[in-house]
């Protein structure tokens, strides 16, 4: 069956290893289509499971990549044949299941949806599980019954991946976005892609109070711990906050005093596991609603043999926006 090029991460009694080889297609994991990947994307979970920051990677060895896009080269499964473009973001993909870090994949048809029409395979990517999982949690407050004229939206993490596009979606749909950084150099960056107000990541670092002054009806939360206590504390009555990451922490040191004084509500928002039909309007929904313009000021492009040292930056706090992996 040939082989193909991967980074594959390793586990010895020295400790993770990460490193180019040759794969052996018949190694490839059960599936019933096989995709030739062109790109994937650098997230924040791709560094952790590239620097063995966390225990993201369960099974070794491993190749990471938890996104991918690219064409179908063989099925089995009655949705898809070959030719068909194709993306796919979680169910394990580089955690569990051999990863979109390599030329070729072999993953169960049902993971699959197809390349919506409108975005090329590098445009999929440079939005990637970063850009779906900001529009899963714009969703959700839609679905809380939130709008723009009950106040502003506060962007935790605004300059990262999920940040970047979560200010861009919220802003291209009418709402005063307050964007929080811990960069605040990069506030003009952040003015670009919509943002009204940019508020200095110090703000929501100190001690939590039960409640604080009232500023934001909604936010998306990338990071967790304290600074998702302080934005719950001082989300306005009958709000709510869509969190989805935990760049600070997995802990929340908060009170039940907003939720049960004010009515707010802590929406949890997951894309690993999100069910098909969720996917595919979140997908369908970022062809059409995302500024393709603002999408190519924040996105950056690497060949694959330079991932592992992006992956690097990307931990410590160094990458803006997202990033696309070429894949050949």
């Amino acid at each position: 069956m040939g082989t193909f090029k991967a980074l594959v991460i390793d586990r010895t009694d020295a400790g993770q290893t990460v490193t180019f080889r040759d794969v052996d297609e018949a190694d490839l994991m059960d599936g019933d289509v096989t995709v030739r990947v062109s790109h994937s994307t650098l997230n924040y979970k791709d560094g952790l499971a590239l620097t063995g920051k966390a225990p993201v990677v369960r099974r070794f060895p491993m190749i990471p990549g938890v996104d991918l896009a690219g064409t179908v080269e063989a099925s089995s499964h009655p949705e898809f044949k070959a030719g068909d473009a194709v993306l796919l973001n979680g169910w394990g993909l580089g955690e569990t299941h051999l990863g979109a870090y390599a030329q070729k994949v072999r993953v169960k048809g049902d993971w699959l949806i197809r390349l919506p029409e409108g975005l090329t395979s590098h445009q999929a990517m440079a939005i990637g599980t970063a850009g779906y999982t900001a529009m899963l949690c714009l969703m959700a407050l839609e679905k809380h019954g939130l709008a723009p004229e009950r106040g502003p939206a506060i962007v935790t993490g605004a300059v990262g991946g999920v940040g970047s596009v979560a200010v861009a979606l919220l802003a291209r749909t009418g709402w005063h976005v307050m964007a929080a950084t811990g960069r605040p150099g990069e506030a003009g960056y952040l003015k670009s892609l919509g943002a009204a107000e940019i508020l200095e990541r110090s703000e929501l670092t100190g001690p939590v109070r039960p409640l604080g002054k009232e500023r934001w009806a909604a936010g998306i939360d990338t990071v967790g711990s304290i600074p998702l206590a302080n934005v719950i504390s001082m989300t306005k009555y009958g709000g709510a906050i869509a969190a989805c990451g935990l760049a600070a922490g997995m802990d929340l040191p908060s009170t039940v005093a907003p939720f049960i004084l004010r009515n707010v509500s802590l929406l949890g928002v997951d894309s690993v596991m999100a069910p098909k039909p969720l996917r595919i309007e979140a997908w369908d929904r970022l062809a059409h609603e995302l500024d393709h313009a603002k999408l190519a000021t924040m996105t950056s492009t690497i060949p694959l043999d330079e991932v592992v040292e992006a992956g690097k930056r990307i931990v410590a706090g160094q990458v803006k926006g997202r990033v696309v992996v070429e894949i050949r």
